[in-house]
């Protein structure tokens, strides 16, 4: 990954912020294969309550997420990348072990908060600190490291539920988290920020980003090119029990060994992103090859009937593998903008990111009502692939570009 006398240092680095990454998919995959099941473990017996209550756990996530992704850019900014790294990490960490020892939906509400909140800065810090730590032709390698091995955090979180109580996979995941915060040591904080301290700039200015149009128009942007990554979990993915029955597929499919054969392919999928836009030297023309092979991916998969189990399986994976462009999309929104307030766009855009899914969802949820579920999802996951298609096509491209600059007022 890196060549310097420093490259220990900066490997591990990497490696730390990976391993925070898988902890953070671990747990935001855990919660969706468990909720139900920890409902029921509380004493909700009512598939209805379960449900509805299962919904407003999720609400309460992803308003954590969203807040925490305002909050900690900031303080990326302001404290320092490392920081919100570690900051982050223990918060969620300590979250999921309180998620074990919950006794009402009124802890569990404000558990998940102060987890969906944690949850929102690890990845942001993890890839603005990579990005200005490692040689600007080379750090898309280091992006690909984080997001391929978190990838795998779903694929853990499916087989520990697999084998171990509900409760004691919430402690698995918070345990996982607090042994990574004895690996803060071996980090080192960017020399970019280290300089930017002693700068006057404006630090970690949310509202800069809506100063001019053009930077209103890049940054939705840098948003909108996310948006079919969390359409295909959150939808095709989400509910690939329903598609299943809706094309007839021979056998049982269970959500649990959909996500995990999915994030086997967004694992697969990032490296070999990461890996070509490096051979091609430009991170656009991959996420619109990538967006392509999902349109018609996207087609087989709603489309094709009556295919075994183990086919449809493999559907998911090869979704998984299309989607496997988030790297290359935190990447290049991490590279549109100056050190001064790149930490608040590197952690906002991937939490607006994954936030889109509740108006996918309920897009989704509203169409099916008319056109029953394929339509639905044909018709949100155009109009997803289509706003990402343009917003690739109004940005710059980023690759070896200098990123020692700021954004003034």
């Amino acid at each position: 990954m890196e060549t310097t006398k420093s490259s220990r240092i900066v490997n591990t680095t990497v490696l730390v912020a990976a391993l925070g990454y898988f902890v953070d998919i671990y747990d935001l995959q855990l919660f969706n294969l468990v909720s139900k099941a920890s409902l029921r473990g509380i004493g909700i017996t009512d598939q209805v309550l379960i449900d509805k209550y299962d919904y407003v756990l999720f609400n309460w996530q992803m308003t954590g997420m969203l807040v925490g992704g305002i909050l900690w850019g900031i303080l990326g900014d302001r404290r320092g990348r490392k920081s919100v790294l570690f900051g982050s990490i223990l918060l969620y960490s300590l979250a999921n072990i309180l998620n074990a020892f919950v006794t009402s939906v009124e802890q569990y509400q404000w558990v998940r908060f102060f987890a969906g909140l944690g949850l929102a800065g690890e990845l942001g810090a993890a890839i603005t600190l990579v990005s200005e730590i490692m040689h600007k032709e080379k750090r898309g390698y280091g992006t690909m490291i984080i997001v391929a091995m978190g990838a795998l955090g779903a694929v853990v979180a499916n087989l520990v539920t697999v084998s171990f109580h509900w409760q004691t996979s919430y402690i698995i995941g918070g345990g996982l988290g607090l042994m990574l915060l004895m690996l803060r040591f071996s980090t080192f904080e960017s020399g970019m920020f280290d300089q930017l301290k002693k700068s006057t700039v404006s630090k970690g200015n949310f509202l800069l980003l809506f100063s001019t149009p053009e930077r209103i128009i890049k940054y939705l942007a840098c948003i909108f090119i996310g948006l079919p990554v969390w359409y295909c979990i959150g939808v095709l993915i989400k509910f690939s029990e329903d598609f299943a029955k809706s094309t007839n597929v021979q056998g049982a499919v269970h959500i649990g060994n959909a996500i995990m054969f999915a994030y086997l392919g967004l694992s697969a999928g990032d490296l070999l992103s990461g890996w070509l836009s490096q051979v091609f030297r430009n991170r656009k023309k991959i996420v619109l090859s990538y967006l392509a092979g999902s349109a018609v991916l996207m087609g087989i998969f709603l489309f094709v009937n009556n295919i075994p189990a183990s086919v449809f399986y493999s559907m998911c994976f090869l979704i998984g593998t299309a989607t496997g462009y988030w790297a290359l999309f935190v990447t290049i929104a991490s590279e549109q903008f100056g050190t001064n307030i790149r930490a608040t766009v590197t952690t906002t855009v991937p939490n607006f990111v994954r936030g889109a899914v509740v108006p996918i969802t309920l897009g989704y949820k509203y169409l099916e009502l008319d056109y029953g579920n394929v339509n639905a999802a044909v018709i949100v996951g155009i109009i997803c692939i289509a706003l990402a298609i343009v917003s690739v096509l109004s940005i710059k491209e980023t690759f070896g570009k200098d990123l020692d600059y700021y954004e003034m007022n």
